[in-house]
């Protein structure tokens, strides 16, 4: 158990305070920095929310939200791909001490992260491209991103060099198992997330 850093004061870090601020005059969005650039991504619209819903599921029915793991929303993740870098993934299985881990600006240690999981929304390039190298670097053994725009699944596993080794991509129809490395067995409908995902029709 590694030992919590020391909150820094928000004016030696010119980034995060202006996040900060950012934060506190839009409320309901989420401010992330990502390799030294600040990210802004509107609140959820109702079917993003819905699929985050029917995600969130199938890792509470295999036990991950219990004595070893916690399934949570929103939970802020220090980054090790710049000073002040760090995300907040729309849904992780982290370690139930992963209070231990905080690190600063309400974020905490990779360590503590055993899968990120995100949905796209209208900047989805930030999930499939930025975020995929900045978990790599991280060491989050897993990565799963719901693309609402091409209709697929992403599974990234297998990290090597700061990279992920496999990245399988699933279509509507399949069924995905993850990685027992989490802590449970999960398997994915693609179908059933993706049309969750899908605004319903007036």
């Amino acid at each position: 158990m590694s030992a919590a850093a020391v909150e820094r004061p928000h004016e030696d870090r010119p980034l995060i305070a202006e996040a900060n601020r950012l934060m506190d005059r839009n409320p309901g969005y989420r401010v992330e920095i990502i390799g030294g650039s600040i990210t802004v991504t509107p609140p959820a619209n109702g079917s993003h929310a819905r699929a985050l819903s029917r995600l969130r599921r199938p890792f509470v029915a295999a036990g991950l939200d219990g004595d070893k793991t916690e399934v949570l929303e929103g939970l802020g993740l220090w980054l090790p791909t710049g000073v002040e870098d760090y995300a907040i993934p729309d849904l992780a299985v982290v370690d139930v001490d992963f209070e231990d881990h905080l690190v600063e600006n309400n974020c905490y240690d990779p360590i503590a992260f055993r899968l990120v999981l995100e949905v796209t929304s209208s900047n989805y390039e930030n999930d499939l491209r930025a975020k995929v190298g900045a978990y790599a670097k991280a060491k989050i053994p897993v990565y799963v991103i719901v693309d609402r725009k091409h209709q697929r699944l992403h599974v990234l596993t297998d990290l090597s060099a700061d990279m992920y080794a496999s990245h399988r991509v699933h279509a509507p129809g399949e069924v995905v198992a993850l990685p027992d490395s989490i802590g449970a067995k999960v398997t994915l409908d693609v179908d059933e997330i993706l049309k969750a995902g899908q605004p319903k029709a007036n």
